[in-house]
């Protein structure tokens, strides 16, 4: 095969990887531009930054992972201002270390967008997402990108939109893991408590018969424990 005959196959396959490098979504949660359809709300916002966008909500507490949780009804709160909020019908927010990390929004059938193909095609360019979505579950779509992933479906009447934070769910999957790799490590250590005798300074081994009086016993968590006290191991009988 004559070198000019292999050109239009070269042209091919570069295009095809064009298109595939197209079609990755490579952008940051950091580039993410504000979008009307997201409610003034942002990935990474504080608590107060919340409170001040909607005082009626109110926060979780707390979790040992350093997770706090929030939502707002817009729909069902006869006194919050639905002025702002138009075509939402909940909104949930979780927090990691004060900042949010995952944001979702449940629209009513009154916005604007009624099905998963029509909002994915109105919040990519609003946005700046790539045509790089996937399937998701029974009829949602899925984007997944640098450091966040999004996923649309529908729920009761509307649309539903999910943000979530990718570095910072694996932040809580490593203390999740980490706490049980601690509790498995105290319950797996077995502490063995060796009863002591004031009188001649010392402690009984493990199955040891010996009974000393209340007023000369001693309790210590471990032979150890016990030899750092200055006491020596008796000789005693067992059962």
């Amino acid at each position: 095969m004559r070198l000019p005959q292999l050109a239009p196959l070269f042209i091919l396959l570069c295009a095809v990887s064009t298109f595939a490098q197209e079609t990755k979504c490579t952008l940051k949660l950091a580039e993410l531009p504000k979008a009307p359809e997201l409610f003034g709300f942002r990935m990474g916002m504080t608590r107060d930054d919340v409170k001040a966008r909607v005082p009626r909500v109110e926060f979780g507490r707390v979790n040992e992972f350093g997770v706090s949780k929030a939502s707002i009804s817009p729909d069902f709160d006869p006194q919050m201002d639905k002025t702002s909020l138009s075509g939402v019908r909940t909104i949930s927010f979780d927090f990691l270390d004060g900042r949010l990390m995952s944001l979702w929004l449940g629209y009513d059938g009154t916005f604007k967008w009624h099905t998963v193909d029509e909002f994915v095609k109105g919040i990519s360019p609003a946005l700046h997402l790539p045509d790089a979505w996937q399937p998701w579950k029974t009829r949602g779509q899925q984007l997944t990108c640098a450091d966040f992933q999004m996923t649309v479906g529908i729920v009761s009447e509307g649309p539903s939109f999910h943000i979530i934070d990718q570095p910072a769910e694996e932040t809580i999957a490593t203390r999740r893991q980490e706490l049980e790799d601690k509790n498995a490590a105290e319950e797996t250590t077995e502490t063995v408590e060796v009863i002591g005798n004031r009188k001649d300074k010392t402690y009984q081994p493990a199955g040891c018969a010996t009974v000393i009086k209340p007023p000369d016993r001693v309790v210590f968590n471990s032979k150890e424990d016990a030899e750092k006290a200055g006491y020596k191991e008796a000789r005693c009988s067992k059962n």
